[in-house]
């Protein structure tokens, strides 16, 4: 599964990242920075994207309207780019778990 980052997100993520999750990018890559969350959300959905992210917003829309989009929730406050990256290797069975999951909208990731 390709993830969206949300812009708030380090541009180093996708390039650490791409051997799990191939085809990953960041919303400042695809022209949606400063795009309202609907926006993205919608992105995401036609475009078969899941959305990583630390906004509220998104975990809250997950939870509301379900999927697709999945949302990949990161609870972790203000921390390193190298400690997300080991997050989301470490985390990249759970995810490919989630990914294939029928009923699963959100998935949620802390230190």
């Amino acid at each position: 599964m390709k993830l969206l980052l949300d812009e708030n997100l380090s541009d180093r993520i996708p390039g650490q990242i791409s051997p799990a999750f191939p085809g990953s990018s960041l919303v400042k890559t695809l022209g949606l920075v400063h795009e309202p969350d609907e926006v993205i959300w919608r992105f995401a959905r036609d475009y078969g994207f899941a959305i990583l992210t630390k906004d509220w917003d998104f975990h809250q829309m997950s939870l509301l309207r379900g999927f697709p989009p999945k949302v990949v929730f990161l609870r972790v406050g203000n921390c390193s780019t190298e400690a997300i990256i080991g997050l989301l290797t470490k985390g990249a069975s759970d995810m490919s778990a989630f990914f294939a999951d029928k009923t699963a909208s959100l998935l949620i990731f802390e230190k």
